[in-house]
């Protein structure tokens, strides 16, 4: 049996407001001509689906009618969890007609063990679904303290239990699964996931996931990652999409499992070319560069963090000239060589420090001026410093 493996779609996330809609529906493209090209007997998606509890109908759309065609009418079964960014109920919504089309939506943590029979490869698939496990979800107070370390303890006690009682549920002439949209240390996570615990309270042990499953999918961590200390084949599948400048120059895949009943788990990567890469730009020699950049056109179709090395201030006019350049920039942010302090001690003598304060001001938000509360507050800083300098001298 041949299953694709797959996360942290996001549908409906938007990059400092600009859409990635159109970018997710080239993923989307992609995993259907992977699914067919790869032969894959079932999907399974790790859970956050959407970017919020309450997505964009479009983004909703966009979904239903990607699993309706990657389940090819329930040829291919296709496994999705919610995530801690998904409302569970409005996942499995439409579990009604999804059924029909071999497509099971799992809201909320069960012990429960999905038996999917899988036409294409003549077998069963046993799939022990968790989705996102927190608290509020398992309907659970795991600890009677605020302490981190023992909650901690108690839910990492609470999400191996789980995992016990399902994979109590495999058979031997089963491929025996496990899913789960969680943190596992050790895992590396980037700044694009949020707002779990990432490191805290929701933590979870590798030696705590099913050692009977032969695959256990993850989700939530955005960068590709095999566990290497759980007892059996684990993975995180990353997001198709980089989401955070944090996760620049991180390749994007999807994971194709082959396993029958018994046998150890096969695991592969597939690389994904589809969608924008998120990209940085460090112009330390100024604004020259940066359209040295344009004319040569680097990184043409991705969006740019950029910093540029000036002395003077970049006007509004070369800001809205570089945007109209290359519609990618998100960020641009000049760096001047000269900071505020070293600016007020070389010019206090000839000016005052309110002059100094709007100079600087202007120079690092590109022309405007500071408002009267904005210099009031400043001026108390500096007022306040200078009597605490005048009592310790």
């Amino acid at each position: 049996m041949r299953i694709l493996h797959t996360a942290d779609w996001h549908l409906g996330r938007t990059l400092e407001g600009r859409s990635r809609l159109e970018e997710q529906a080239q993923f989307l493209d992609e995993l259907s001509l992977i699914a067919a090209d790869e032969k894959a007997d079932a999907i399974i998606m790790a859970g956050d689906v959407f970017d919020t509890v309450n997505p964009p109908a479009a983004a909703e759309q966009l979904f239903y009618e990607s699993i309706s065609r990657l389940s090819d009418k329930g040829n291919r079964p296709v496994v999705v969890i919610a995530g801690n960014h998904d409302n569970p109920e409005r996942v499995q919504a439409a579990s009604p007609l999804a059924d029909t089309q071999g497509i099971y939506l799992v809201g909320y943590p069960t012990a429960d063990v999905l038996t999917i029979d899988v036409p294409s490869a003549g077998q069963t698939m046993a799939m022990a679904a968790l989705a996102y496990p927190s608290e509020a979800r398992l309907k659970e107070v795991l600890s009677d303290t605020h302490d981190e370390i023992l909650l901690r303890n108690s839910y990492d006690e609470r999400i191996r239990d789980l995992f016990a009682v399902m994979a109590g549920k495999f058979r031997k002439e089963t491929v025996n699964l496990a899913m789960s949209h969680i943190y596992v240390a050790g895992g590396s996570s980037t700044d694009s996931e949020r707002p779990i615990e990432v490191g805290g309270a929701y933590t979870v042990a590798a030696s705590s996931l099913p050692e009977l499953a032969q695959y256990t999918a993850l989700g939530h961590l955005h960068r590709p990652q095999t566990l290497k200390r759980a007892s059996s084949a684990a993975r995180y599948s990353g997001s198709p999409l980089a989401y955070s400048f944090s996760e620049t120059g991180y390749a994007k895949s999807v994971t194709m499992v082959e396993a029958d009943p018994g046998g150890q788990a096969q695991v592969s990567e597939i690389l994904l070319s589809s969608g924008k890469p998120l990209v940085k730009w460090r112009a330390q020699e100024g604004l020259h560069q940066v359209h040295q950049w344009l004319d040569e056109g680097k990184d043409k179709l991705a969006w740019i963090d950029l910093e540029v090395h000036l002395k003077d201030t970049l006007s509004l006019e070369e800001i809205h000239r570089l945007r109209k350049s290359h519609p990618g920039f998100v960020h641009i942010r000049p760096v001047f060589e000269k900071n505020m302090n070293e600016e007020i001690r070389e010019s206090r003598a000839n000016l005052p420090i309110d002059e100094l304060f709007t100079r600087f001001y202007e120079k690092q938000t590109g022309g405007a001026k500071p408002d009267g509360e904005t210099m009031k507050l400043f001026l108390d800083m500096v007022h306040d410093e200078t009597k605490e300098e005048e009592d310790r001298g």
